[in-house]
């Protein structure tokens, strides 16, 4: 008698219906078309990489000792830095350990980038990009310390760490650092708050210490350039005015890899043509990257982003 253990018979199907794979050949020509008629030029970059761009939260999918891309950001600008012009990228992407209702650990991601802008000109034009999709629908814009105010009753840069801690749900572990307690915060309170608001958020001037590849305005408070754009409370852009500076991207990238010995992650080999490019030069610009299999189901008026996909990760 066999031990191997039993397969359900119908995993074979696809779990995107046939309305869920057309809602997505839409969307890609959609997305192709409207960065078209702007003179944006679509590339391609590798997803298989020696080196990748170490974060704290966010752990790269391995294949014989080379990393499957998270984002194709630091190829791309490279491409920048050797006088690409605006260029997007709709690509596959993999993080490990994601899968849920909003994730899958293969994904397709939007990138793109607009030299000699700043971040209010490509906020203004994802907004643009989401309704082109979605359809019209009111945009509301909050700064990090606003939606906290308004969402929880307590200012991120001025609460004192007992205060964010009483906010916190019952459940949260007791010995959460400052930023932890804030992403916390985020996602379980005003995230959640986001979905009230109706139709579009946008979220801007997140902590310095949430700048990842962003620049920093000095403030006071130093915030970070950034912009998170939600969708009825659903995250779906993440927006930076990109930082140039390579000796400040080699610092934080370092930093990242700090981080991740601390949580006892492997550190992560740090792309030096990443590094070259930004030393040679890029040009002033803002960037962003959409989950495409996001806005899909937005657009379907899915719950799942399973419905959306062909074979997603338990039919893989």
């Amino acid at each position: 008698m066999s031990n191997a253990p039993r397969i359900d018979p119908d995993l074979w199907r696809p779990a995107a219906r046939p309305h869920g794979l057309a809602a997505r050949a839409r969307t890609l020509h959609a997305i192709r078309t409207f960065f078209a008629k702007r003179q944006v030029l679509e590339v391609e970059t590798p997803i298989l990489s020696r080196h990748a761009a170490p974060d704290e939260a966010i752990d790269p999918l391995t294949c014989q000792g080379w990393h499957l891309s998270t984002s194709p950001e630091t190829a791309m600008k490279r491409l920048l830095a050797a006088g690409s012009g605006p260029i997007f990228q709709i690509t596959r992407a993999f993080r490990a350990a994601e899968y849920g209702r909003l994730h899958n650990p293969e994904f397709t991601m939007l990138e793109w980038y607009q030299p000699g802008w700043q971040l209010h000109d490509l906020m203004h034009e994802t907004t643009q990009l989401v309704q082109e999709i979605l359809g019209a629908m009111p945009v509301t814009t909050f700064s990090f310390a606003a939606a906290f105010r308004h969402f929880t009753g307590l200012d991120p840069f001025l609460a004192s760490d007992s205060e964010l801690r009483t906010a916190l749900p019952d459940s949260s572990p007791p010995d959460l650092k400052r930023m932890e307690m804030l992403d916390l915060l985020l996602t379980e309170t005003v995230e959640p708050g986001f979905q009230t608001t109706g139709g579009m958020v946008l979220l801007t001037h997140f902590p310095a210490e949430r700048a990842a590849m962003a620049q920093i305005d000095p403030g006071p408070p130093p915030t970070a350039l950034r912009f998170e754009l939600y969708v009825h409370g659903i995250e779906l852009v993440n927006g930076y005015q990109e930082l140039t500076d390579a000796a400040e991207q080699a610092c934080r990238l370092e930093h990242a890899n700090h981080q991740r010995h601390l949580l006892g992650k492997p550190k992560l080999p740090v792309d030096p043509w990443f590094l070259a490019a930004l030393h040679a030069g890029i040009p002033m610009c803002a960037g962003a990257a959409l989950g495409v299999d996001r806005l899909i189901m937005l657009a379907m008026g899915a719950t799942d982003i399973a419905e959306t996909l062909a074979f997603p990760y338990d039919r893989a």
